[in-house]
């Protein structure tokens, strides 16, 4: 094999680029965005080990109420059981395994569209038709495969991992650093779900750092984010952070006046939180917004979208005007997203693309490649 002949794997490069410190780093490798290889990595060691977030609790409120999705290959239902319990298992049946339900909605009962075998919500085989013949059919021993589910501060959270380390120890830190704002009194007021046309982990990075706020975002937010006011301290294992100092004339992101709860310049400090692997959250004392991003494909990503407003706007006369006039803006600076992060994407496929260094605004991108250099190349 000659020297040209020579390549090493995406995940070899991936640890080669997190192996300089910061101060020297590079963006990632191509490699790691466009190889299917490392994908499959992805997939196995982190989206079938790491907490998945499915949404805020506030959306499941009622017995019966569902939402399904595909987690790492695995079809996956969470639901309401009939005692109130937050609760996610397997979306296939026991019988003939076809999947069972679809979308979001609300049900009585779990009902297999292929032969009617019929599961209550806690997963319990309720009933089989013409199973009578079938010496060794027992109902009782049939119940749908359980999948971990934890509720955290209002946000709904599911591991295929049995060993996964419970989401409140992961993520005590990022509690206390927000305690004051109370986000798991937060309503939700839109959900929505979205394909966008580049890889999962360009849209997260794009979300951890704000430097490309006043350029991409020059039609929307850009004008009320300041480079020289943007913080962006080292990470923590489970997840990075930063926050900016919104303009006091941005009213929506700051404290309402009846917020007694912020004090000082918290009051008008929006934080975003990158939850690893892939939950997303801007929250300011006026609204919060999330993204939960999961892989369809090297080039295409799902994406769960929501958010709302903090319980002194929901309660404020104007709500419904506060509601409408915060969704139109995050309609707007979506627009402008897809279009910078399809952009990365498509220059990543590029032949001639290579990897910058970094700025100091974009710590939270080094230290997402190094959380994910930790579950892809194990020490």
């Amino acid at each position: 094999m000659t020297h040209q002949e020579i390549t090493i794997s995406p995940m070899a490069e991936l640890a080669q680029n997190v192996a300089l410190p910061f101060e020297q780093a590079r963006a990632m490798p191509k490699s790691v965005y466009t190889s299917p290889a490392f994908l499959d990595a992805e997939l196995s060691q982190v989206f079938r080990k790491d907490w998945f977030c499915v949404g805020r609790a506030e959306a499941l409120a009622k017995p019966g109420d569902y939402t399904t999705l595909e987690l790492a290959g695995q079809p996956v239902m969470v639901l309401r059981d009939r005692d109130g319990t937050l609760r996610a298992q397997s979306n296939v049946c026991l019988h003939r395994m076809s999947t069972l339900l679809e979308g979001s909605g609300n049900t009585r009962a779990i009902i297999c569209p292929y032969h009617a075998w019929t599961y209550n919500l806690d997963g319990k085989l309720r009933g089989a038709p013409a199973m009578t013949r079938n010496e060794s059919f027992c109902k009782e021993s049939y119940r749908l495969p359980q999948v971990r589910c934890e509720e955290w501060l209002g946000w709904i959270m599911i591991s295929l991992n049995p060993e996964a380390a419970p989401v409140s120890r992961q993520l005590a830190d990022v509690e206390a650093l927000i305690a004051d704002f109370g986000m798991e009194h937060y309503a939700e007021t839109f959900f929505e779900t979205h394909k966008w046309d580049t890889n999962w982990k360009v849209l997260a990075e794009n979300f951890m750092e704000s430097y490309h706020l006043p350029v991409c975002h020059a039609g929307t937010i850009g004008g009320f984010s300041k480079l020289e006011e943007m913080e962006c301290p080292p990470g923590e294992p489970a997840f990075n952070y930063h926050w900016i100092l919104k303009d006091p004339d941005f009213k929506l992101a700051n404290a309402h006046p009846t917020n007694t709860r912020i004090k000082g310049e918290r009051r008008r400090t929006t934080f975003l939180l990158a939850i690893y692997p892939s939950l997303l959250i801007t929250l300011t004392p006026g609204y919060f917004w999330y993204l939960s991003l999961h892989p369809d494909g090297v080039g295409r990503v799902d994406i769960r979208f929501g958010g709302g407003m903090s319980p002194e706007f929901v309660n404020d006369p104007e709500a419904q005007a506060h509601f409408e006039s915060v969704k139109s803006l995050l309609d707007d600076v979506n627009i402008e997203d897809r279009g910078c992060t399809e952009k990365v994407y498509a220059g990543l496929c590029s032949d001639m693309a290579a990897p910058g260094h970094l700025s100091h605004l974009e710590r939270p991108n080094y230290d997402f490649a190094c959380y994910l250099n930790a579950r892809i190349n194990p020490a």
